[in-house]
């Protein structure tokens, strides 16, 4: 286990201790000892507790002037705490070293604590700040205050070398946090988790009791690498599917009536136009019970989408397909009402996680950088060299690589950016061949690589490991022109490599409709698994071995309503796209 980083730059200290500890507000302790029950302390302590730090330390100031002993100590300590709380932290320094925490007691007691752990943390101190903590039960407190307990006491389990402490304590946190705060601490989560080999991973999973709330966290992490589970998802709210007939032998359970949000006008209805046609032929090619299902135009925009949704809703609807673009997907989930459950087409923005209830399903630039780390990774590359192209696609794709692959014990060797016509890079390339780059990622169109391959082969790379994204063969199609992309792994559809129940060869469906050839081929495919997520979506969420082998790839559901695809492998040889086994 690498050693953990020093809490020395203030950057490294925030990104570890998580916005929570700066952001969240102070809310009080719930009833516990107090060494006082003067009204004007309760009243103090109540501003304390309503969002008004600093008239509270004010008064709590002025009444340990006036106080003497036990009493004083504990006045000073939460006078400490509040100006923290406040802003001021100066003055709450000044005032801590002034308290005899031997003589504070009670809530009193249990805020000093979580006080002098968050300033430990901050000043690089986290053993202290585990010396603070211990032998104290937070439980007592709120739960924003138990959350940023939790918080302190996980930046010093992780500086202590006890990863799995650290996971654990940051889980308890979630019950208090919200927004980007909780978003953060679920990528710190995350990151703990992914320093864990397989094996290590998949026995602590089977070691946390039912409920656990690391269960989820730790299950997510074995469904992004394609492991077993020990035992089902904890359901959690939101997961309902009483209203639902019942479910025959293989899990089908659909809906009764579905909805599906597209835009089937504006900017994006190209693009809708292959999804709306998988969805279809998937729908079309069940014999069992099919729900009604009905069109719901979102034109494109985050207001579409909302207005389209209220009115699935307000017709009846029980189940949702939709929307297809981001910022709709945004949107929606921003929304308070969102009580018919649903499975967005995309990854909203910012959202780690849709609300609970509902699923998220898409196949976004990061899913392809997300595979290829683990490919390389599983294959024990991890000194690699990355090729980035400067569109959208190639950069978010190269930061979810890198993200992932440090997570996991890698590194990134080198970066270097190719423009739509690549310049001569063998001087860099050969550089990085020499300081020990194992393998190649390259976030490149077809065209892109093509010119790139031959510098690569002389800098001596064609003999080792290069894996690009789907986009790779964006721009190919030419055998004599793609024999160069020779031995290039990319991820990619099941449906073309190993055909999928329900429908007909990828060839076949080519020649009888536009929306299942070329590009878009791909989001017919989409289409086609949005409709077995939303008749199966019962099987994922409940089973331990819940799983769809569908024409992206196989799906699986993680703890927190993500599909995860385990995509087809394929590579280039003789200038053509061929499977890959996996």
């Amino acid at each position: 286990m690498p050693n953990p980083a020093p809490l020395k730059s203030p950057s490294l200290r925030l990104r570890l201790l998580a916005p929570g500890l700066a952001v969240l507000l102070a809310a009080g302790c719930a009833t516990a000892p107090t060494t006082t029950s003067a009204p004007e302390y309760a009243a103090a302590i109540a501003q304390l507790e309503g969002g008004q730090p600093r008239e509270a330390a004010g008064q709590l100031e002025a009444q340990a002037q006036a106080a003497t002993g036990a009493r004083r100590a504990a006045l000073l300590a939460d006078a400490a705490f509040a100006w923290r709380e406040a802003g001021d932290e100066a003055r709450a320094r000044s005032l801590l070293s002034q308290v005899d925490a031997r003589r504070v007691g009670g809530a009193s007691k249990l805020r000093l604590a979580l006080l002098n752990a968050e300033l430990a943390v901050q000043d690089g101190r986290p053993a202290e700040a585990a010396t603070a903590l211990a032998g104290s039960d937070a439980t007592t407190l709120s739960p924003a205050l138990q959350s940023r307990w939790h918080l302190a006491s996980a930046v010093a389990q992780e500086a202590a070398g006890d990863v799995r402490a650290a996971a654990a304590a940051r889980a308890r946190a979630e019950a208090g946090l919200a927004g980007d705060v909780r978003q953060d601490n679920r990528r710190q989560i995350d990151r703990l988790l992914a320093s864990l080999d397989n094996a290590s991973l998949g026995a602590y999973a089977a070691s946390l009791p039912e409920g656990d709330p690391l269960y989820n966290f730790a299950a997510r992490a074995l469904v992004q690498r394609g492991l077993p589970l020990p035992r089902a998802l904890n359901r959690g709210e939101g997961w309902n599917f009483d209203s639902r007939p019942p479910a025959a032998a293989d899990g089908y359970r659909p809906p009764n009536r579905l909805a599906v949000l597209l835009p089937l006008s504006g900017q994006l209805a190209t693009a809708a136009a292959p999804v709306r046609d998988g969805l279809l032929a998937g729908y079309y090619g069940e014999n069992r019970r099919r729900p009604e299902i009905v069109f719901y135009d979102t034109t494109g925009t985050p207001a579409g989408a909302q207005a389209a949704y209220a009115r699935a809703v307000s017709e009846g609807s029980d189940f949702v397909v939709g929307p297809l673009g981001r910022d709709e997907v945004t949107a929606l989930f921003r929304s308070q009402d969102l009580g018919v459950p649903s499975l967005a087409l995309n990854s909203g923005a910012g959202t780690g996680a849709p609300p609970p209830g509902h699923a998220m399903f898409s196949l976004a630039p990061e899913d392809d950088g997300l595979a290829a780390a683990d490919y390389l990774l599983a294959r024990e590359r991890r000194n690699v060299l990355v090729l980035a192209g400067t569109d959208e696609n190639a950069l978010r794709a190269v930061e979810a690589f890198r993200s992932r692959l440090a997570d996991r014990g890698g590194q990134v060797a080198a970066t270097l950016s190719v423009g739509e016509q690549p310049r001569d890079l063998t001087a860099a390339l050969v550089e990085a061949s020499a300081a020990g780059a194992d393998s190649v990622f390259l976030a490149l169109r077809g065209p892109q690589a093509r010119t790139l391959a031959p510098q690569l082969a002389l800098a001596g790379f064609a003999s080792r490991t290069r894996v690009g994204t789907s986009q790779l063969a964006s721009g190919t199609g030419k055998a004599e022109e793609d024999a160069a992309l020779d031995g290039i792994v990319f991820p990619t559809e099941a449906w073309p490599t190993r055909g999928t129940s329900g429908l007909p060869t990828a060839g076949r469906a080519a020649e009888m409709l536009p929306t299942a050839r070329g590009p878009a081929a791909r989001l017919f495919a989409f289409g086609y698994d949005a409709w077995r997520i939303s008749a199966y979506l019962e099987h994922l969420a409940t089973r331990a071995d819940g799983q769809l082998r569908g024409a992206t790839g196989d799906l699986r559901l993680d703890g927190f309503g993500n599909v995860v695809r385990q995509p087809a492998w394929a590579t280039f040889s003789g200038g053509q796209p061929i499977p890959l086994g996996n």
